[in-house]
């Protein structure tokens, strides 16, 4: 792997949430999420699919070889980044293309696989051929869920700054019960097929009660009016915010 560091990470002891909706039986379900689902590949796919991913963003990669994603494939980037930045397969990887124009590498990451979901979690760093930011990193905390054929269903990122990231000090790999994730909340993820129906009535029902998951409705039906409504918003700060250079 080189400088991928690859650790397997035992299951957590105790009631987990996912434990816990297996013992109510809502991974029996139509509407499981995907924390109900155990691994179905090798770590090392798991880890290699994560790896692949940034690959696709990293001009000293192998950019043209990207992950297995599910047709639905989720990417929620949390503030001060701009929610759902890709909706689907083939918009993920076209928006993939548009990065090329500004250019980036991750020469710093750390991918490690976990026996329960998110699978696959790295802290890397990037940065961008611009020089408004002076050879200066941006540090990201990203996850990735996988349904049972090995397609990654849910990209997640928050900025790996205190404050912005999802988990404590003590907690550097985000394994404690209870963190504040979209890619354990969306049904259907843990079913057999593990794919998403934005649309569909089992959907429907469970953003009725969770904020999140009606706002991520919204936003892939709207993308490009609710991204760019995010993008103008942030306007200057962006950067500065997301990268921890204030």
């Amino acid at each position: 792997m080189g400088r991928i560091a690859m650790a397997v990470t035992a299951a957590l002891v105790g009631c987990t949430d996912a434990s816990k909706k297996r013992d109510l039986g809502e991974c029996e379900t139509e509407s499981a999420t995907a924390d109900c689902l155990t691994p179905t590949k090798e770590a090392a796919y798991y880890v290699e699919q994560a790896e692949k991913y940034f690959n696709t963003m990293d001009f000293n990669e192998a950019m043209d070889d990207a992950p297995n994603y599910a047709e639905w494939v989720v990417r929620w980037e949390w503030p001060p980044w701009l929610l759902l930045t890709a909706f689907g397969a083939e918009h993920i990887e076209s928006t993939d293309l548009l990065l090329r124009l500004y250019p980036s590498t991750i020469p710093e990451r750390d991918c490690r696989f976990f026996e329960q979901q998110p699978f696959a979690r790295c802290r890397v760093v990037f940065y961008y051929d611009d020089p408004s930011h002076e050879g200066r990193g941006c540090p990201i905390y990203e996850e990735f869920a996988f349904n049972d054929a090995g397609e990654m269903t849910v990209i997640e990122a928050w900025s790996d700054l205190d404050g912005l990231r999802p988990m404590g000090a003590d907690d550097p790999w985000a394994e404690v019960d209870g963190i504040d994730r979209i890619s354990t909340r969306i049904p259907g993820l843990g079913t057999p097929s593990g794919q998403l129906d934005i649309n569909g009535s089992m959907f429907a029902n469970a953003a009725e009660s969770d904020p999140v998951l009606a706002d991520l409705h919204d936003r892939a039906n709207n993308w490009m009016e609710t991204w760019s409504a995010e993008l103008d918003a942030a306007g200057d700060a962006l950067w500065p915010e997301g990268c921890g250079w204030n």
